[in-house]
């Protein structure tokens, strides 16, 4: 593939979360759970210019992903976009503008023609995200406990996959959450753990898959080292040190690299 898409991790977990998908003709804000200070001083920090957005797309209602958004509103004009029941399920989002989307709909931002399908979270009706042109493809899922069929089928070889790798589960087994709070993670409804992504990888990495970027990683429950083996593993990459100063994995032939996005260090994948 051509890259034509470009990610930009400004934050990933469970305290906030936000990302630019930068296309041909402008940027995706995809969920906006930090606020405007942080979001604007990430992107600086990685060069990204935040006035080539065009569009916010909210995968679902939970702050972590919406709580930064209304104060972003007060200086932004472009489309916002989400299902109806992400709208509906918080009263600070039904008075904005949104275009409502269904969870398998197609629509065109910024130059990239926007897939959304459907993910398993214990919200109203929340979504994943592919974004392509007609030489790149760029595969968002995260907060979801499972990967139905519809999901695997529209991000299966994709040239980055930002999938969510959440936690360990002998860790999670054995941690400080409550039993309630334990299941509710581990159940289908809840957070990918790191050999659930680790296993949909041997579906979803094809021949143009350049790079997998781990997110939405538990700091509780997960390690980034954990989780960057754990993945490696399932691609036959070894773990490296990466020019940021970050581990990543790379296989043998250079062709793949994995890595993990974070809380509060933004990440950029060209």
């Amino acid at each position: 593939m051509t890259p034509e898409i470009h990610l930009h991790v400004l934050a990933s977990g469970s305290k906030g979360n936000a990302a630019v998908v930068e296309g041909p003709a402008g940027s995706v804000l995809v969920d906006c759970g930090i606020s405007r200070r942080a979001l604007l001083g990430r992107a600086d920090e990685l060069g990204v210019d935040m006035g080539r957005v065009t569009a916010v797309v909210l995968t679902h209602e939970h702050s972590d992903h919406v709580g930064g958004l209304t104060v972003f509103c007060n200086h932004f004009e472009g489309e916002l976009v989400a299902t109806a029941g992400t709208v509906g399920a918080r009263s600070y989002l039904t008075g904005l503008p949104f275009t409502i989307v269904g969870h398998s709909d197609e629509l065109e931002l910024a130059g990239m023609r926007v897939r959304t399908f459907p993910t398993s979270h214990d919200v109203a009706d929340p979504v994943g995200l592919r974004f392509s042109t007609a030489d790149d493809a760029l595969g968002f899922c995260t907060d979801t406990g499972e990967l139905g069929a519809e999901a695997l089928d529209t991000l299966r070889g994709v040239r980055i996959l930002a999938l969510e790798s959440n936690h360990d589960e002998r860790m999670l087994a054995t941690g400080p959450y409550p039993a309630y709070l334990k299941a509710r993670v581990a159940g289908p409804t809840g957070h990918l753990s790191n050999a659930q992504a680790a296993a949909a990888l041997g579906e979803l990495v094809g021949e143009d898959t350049e790079c997998v970027v781990a997110m939405h990683l538990s700091q509780e429950n997960n390690r980034p080292s954990m989780c960057l083996r754990t993945l490696a593993e399932a691609v036959g990459a070894e773990v490296v040190a990466g020019e940021d100063g970050r581990d990543e994995a790379r296989t043998r032939d250079g062709r793949l690299t994995v890595c993990c996005a974070a809380q509060d260090w933004p990440l950029t994948v060209w």
